[in-house]
């Protein structure tokens, strides 16, 4: 005599591992069908179907035994494919603009490491006064603070600080003539 499916969800609430594996044998492919049929994908069935069968150890314990289970077991994946829904289009609702955002930051992330790259290959062909003064500048050293490191006055700093700019600008418009 074959034990009936309800039995073996009531063993199976009460712990019995060896019930819960005979009745998930018996409805798993069933319980696939319909997830394939609510989602229409063939993975998203599959995650679906796993999501459900983990939970339903749990689960079980709400199985009162007034349906069958297997109209039982529809309400669960029901109710799981909904939720599933509800996150997806929660995720989408809290994605939406993300994208054109991303791609902004990463083109202004893109420009500013072009313009970077063109101030290092720039800064090579300045003297080296030139060049380590506008290094320390950029390092964040006020005036004075790298007047202090290269041995010189703060005017000095700001004299060259005031050629570089004019030597980065005058490159900078003979590259765009070109």
């Amino acid at each position: 005599m074959t034990t009936s499916d309800e039995a073996l969800a009531t063993a199976a609430a009460n712990g019995d591992g060896r019930a819960f594996a005979l009745l998930l044998d018996r409805q798993y492919d069933r319980l696939f069908a319909l997830c394939f049929r609510l989602t229409g994908n063939r993975a998203e069935a599959e995650d679906l179907t796993q999501d459900i069968c983990a939970a339903l150890p749990a689960k079980l314990a709400s199985y009162k035994g007034q349906s069958r289970v297997t109209t039982w077991l529809y309400r669960v994946a029901v109710n799981a494919a909904h939720d599933r829904r509800r996150r997806q289009a929660s995720a989408a609702r809290a994605a939406d603009g993300w994208g054109d955002w991303e791609l902004n930051r990463q083109a202004a992330n893109a420009e500013a490491a072009d313009r970077l790259d063109w101030l290092t290959r720039a800064m090579s062909r300045l003297t080296d006064d030139l060049r380590d003064t506008l290094a320390l500048v950029f390092d964040d050293l006020t005036h004075a603070e790298a007047a202090e490191v290269l041995g010189v006055s703060e005017g000095t700093i700001s004299w060259r600080i005031s050629e570089a700019k004019k030597r980065l600008r005058a490159l900078r418009e003979t590259e765009e003539a070109e």
